[in-house]
């Protein structure tokens, strides 16, 4: 199992939000095809057949657990993940 589809995983399982590295985060989204923005310290994210606008920040080198969450929904939603 390759980081990705281990990041991938931490996510879906939905037990570690508050533990997601940002930098692990950041790379999934490019990794699903995402592409990026940065506004000052926010990073959005958009992909083609996606209408939502993903916005994640960095607190302290981690990925805030409101955004992971927000992140499993649209992963769940357009089905991002394969095959999960």
């Amino acid at each position: 199992m390759d980081r990705h589809e281990r990041v991938l995983q931490t996510i879906l399982g939905g037990r570690s939000d508050a533990n997601i590295r940002f930098a692990d985060l950041r790379a999934l989204l490019f990794h699903l095809g995402f592409d990026e923005r940065v506004r000052g310290s926010h990073h959005l994210f958009c992909k083609q057949g996606v209408v939502e606008l993903i916005n994640i920040q960095s607190r302290g080198g981690q990925a805030k657990p409101y955004q992971v969450r927000q992140l499993r929904n649209i992963i769940l939603k357009y089905k991002l993940g394969g095959d999960d």
